[in-house]
C-alpha cells in the first residue's frame, strides 16, 4: 500500500511542476486544478450507502403550491428583486446542433436567440418594477470572445450585463498523467472548462462576487442558458429570503424521458444530489424508476451570495468529481469536472422546491426546437408561454432522424412548422420534407426508405398515421 501512496505523491509532484510552467492560466486556476486532481487521486469520493438513502420530506423538497405568494405591493416586490442577480451558464457551444459559436446565439423563435430572450425578460422585469436585476454570463474560453462581441448589441438596454470566464484547466494525458499543453498542444484542444460546479470559485476569482455584494445583492439565480423555462420567480425568491435558505434547487417530477437525471435525497441528515454515476450497478434500475425517485434536478439553482463567499474562501465546496475521459488526436486524456447541483449539501438550510414542468424547457436538439417554434407556444415579452388549448400537460415526444440534426437542415426541411397542439408523438426517419400549414395529431410516424425523397404536401392533416414510403410511386 505504501508504494501506491508514493506513486500518487510523485504523480502529483510531477504534474504540479509542469502546471507551474503553464503561463496561459492564472495562479488561482493552477491551484484550483491541482486541488481537484489531488482530491481525485486520493480517492476520497465517498461511496453512497444505499440503505441510508431516505426520501426527502416536504420540508426539504417543498411543493411549489405550498410556497406562499409574494407581496403584491410594487414597492415590496422592487425591494425583493433588488437583492437578485441572474446568472446564465454560457460556456457551451452549439456544435451538436451544427452551429458555430456559443449555443445561446442560436435563434429560438421569431428571430430571437436564447440570449435575446433572456435580455428582454430581465429588461421587462426591471421596467415593470423599477428594479435593477443585473445579468451575469459565465463563459468558457470557447465562448468568451464571441460573447463579448454579441453583448455589445445590448449596450442600450435597461440592464447591466457582466461577463466572466469559468476556469481553464489543462487536459491530463492518461498515460503519464501530465498536462496535454506541456506536450506542445498549445491550442484550445489542450484545455477544458471543468463543469458548472466551477461557477462558485470563478464568480469569486473574477471579482464579480465582491462587486455584487457591495451593491447589496443577496441571491443569484443560476440556470442553463438553453432552458427557456428558467425565468425569475418572485415567489421562490421571497420564500428563500424569508426562510434564510442558503441554497435552493428546483426539481420537477420525472417522466420516462428524465430517468437519468440527478435526484435529491436525504442522507445522514442533509439534503444531497444523487447522480446516476454514483449509483451502484445493482441499484441503477431502482434509480431510474419513477416510483422511488420521483423528481429530478432542473439545474435552476438559487444561491445566497454571502454563503458562496464563505464556502469558497474556506475551500469547503468539495463536490463529487466527475471523471470525463476523452480522446484528442488519438491521445487518451482525462478531464475532471464538478456539477453546481452537487454543492447543495454544503449550504445551510438548503432545500429543493418541486416546481411545475413549465420551468424546465431545455433546447438540447432540433426536436426541442420544433416544440418551441410550433403553435404549442407563444412569445410574450420574451417569455415562452405554453398554449392553454393543449389538453395534455405533457409535451409530445418527438424523434427526428439524423437528416434533421443540424439547425440549418432542420429549418430547410420545414416550409413552416406544423401545428402540433393535438400531437402525442412524432417519429420521422429518412429524407422527409414538410410543406406549409401541415397539422399533426395523435401518433404520427413518417418513414422514407433509403434513396426515397418524401414530400408532405402543403395543408396536409396527418392524424394517427403511419406513413411509410418504400420507393417512388
Amino acid at each position: 500500500m505504501a508504494t501506491t501512496a508514493v506513486s500518487v505523491d510523485e504523480k502529483l509532484d510531477k504534474l504540479r511542476a509542469e502546471v507551474a510552467k503553464l503561463d496561459q492560466i492564472s495562479e488561482n486556476e493552477k491551484s484550483g486544478f491541482i486541488s481537484l486532481v489531488s482530491r481525485y487521486l486520493s480517492g476520497e469520493a465517498e461511496q453512497i450507502e444505499w440503505s441510508k438513502i431516505q426520501t426527502p420530506t416536504d420540508e426539504v423538497v417543498v411543493p411549489y403550491d405550498t410556497v406562499a405568494s409574494p407581496p403584491e405591493d410594487l414597492e415590496e416586490t422592487k425591494k425583493l428583486l433588488d437583492k437578485l442577480v441572474v446568472l446564465k451558464l454560457n460556456g457551451g457551444l452549439g456544435t451538436t446542433m451544427g452551429c458555430t459559436g456559443p449555443k445561446s446565439v442560436i435563434e429560438v423563435r421569431n428571430g430571437f436567440t436564447f440570449l435575446d430572450l433572456i435580455v428582454i425578460q430581465i429588461e421587462s422585469l426591471n421596467k415593470k418594477y423599477g428594479c435593477n436585476v443585473p445579468l451575469l454570463l459565465m463563459n468558457s474560453f470557447n465562448t468568451h470572445d464571441d460573447t463579448q462581441k454579441i453583448v455589445e448589441k445590448y449596450s442600450n438596454s435597461n440592464i447591466e450585463i457582466h461577463t466572466f470566464n469559468q476556469s481553464q484547466y489543462p487536459r491530463i494525458v492518461t498515460e503519464d498523467f501530465l498536462p496535454l499543453p506541456s506536450k506542445g498542444k498549445s491550442g484550445k484542444d489542450g484545455w477544458y472548462p471543468p463543469g458548472h460546479g466551477d461557477v462558485f470559485p470563478s464568480l469569486n476569482n473574477s471579482g464579480k462576487l465582491d462587486i455584487l455584494l457591495a451593491q447589496g445583492k443577496e441571491y443569484v439565480f443560476v440556470a442553463n442558458s438553453d432552458n427557456l423555462g428558467a425565468i425569475v420567480d418572485i415567489k421562490i425568491l421571497n420564500h428563500l429570503i424569508n426562510n434564510q435558505n442558503e441554497y435552493c434547487m428546483e426539481v420537477t417530477p420525472k417522466t420516462l424521458a428524465d430517468v437519468k437525471g440527478g435526484t435529491l435525497i436525504s442522507y445522514e441528515g442533509r439534503v444531497q444530489l444523487l447522480e446516476i454515476a454514483q449509483v451502484p450497478d445493482e441499484h441503477v434500475n431502482e434509480f431510474k424508476s419513477i416510483e422511488k425517485f420521483k423528481i429530478f434536478n432542473t439545474n435552476n439553482l438559487w444561491v445566497n451570495l454571502k454563503a458562496i463567499k464563505r464556502l469558497v474562501e474556506a475551500e469547503a465546496l468539495k463536490m463529487e468529481i466527475i471523471p470525463n475521459p476523452k480522446e484528442v488526436d488519438g491521445v487518451k486524456v482525462l478531464q475532471l469536472e464538478t456539477a453546481a447541483g452537487a454543492a447543495i449539501r454544503f449550504f445551510d438550510k438548503a432545500i429543493g422546491i418541486n416546481v411545475p414542468r413549465s420551468r424546465f424547457l431545455p433546447v438540447k436538439a432540433t426536436s426541442d426546437l420544433l416544440l418551441v417554434q410550433s403553435d404549442l407556444y407563444t412569445l410574450v415579452d420574451g417569455f415562452v408561454i405554453r398554449n392553454p388549448s393543449r389538453a395534455n400537460p405533457a409535451n409530445p415526444s418527438i424523434e427526428l432522424g439524423p437528416e434533421f440534426k443540424k439547425v440549418a437542415n432542420f429549418l430547410a426541411r420545414f416550409k413552416s412548422i406544423p401545428s402540433i397542439v393535438e400531437l402525442d408523438s412524432l417519429k420521422v426517419s429518412g429524407d422527409v420534407w414538410f410543406g406549409s400549414g401541415i397539422t399533426l395529431k395523435g401518433k404520427v410516424t413518417i418513414i422514407a426508405k433509403p434513396g426515397v425523397k418524401l414530400e408532405i404536401p402543403d395543408g396536409d392533416v396527418l392524424e394517427n398515421k403511419v406513413h411509410v414510403v418504400l420507393r417512388y410511386a
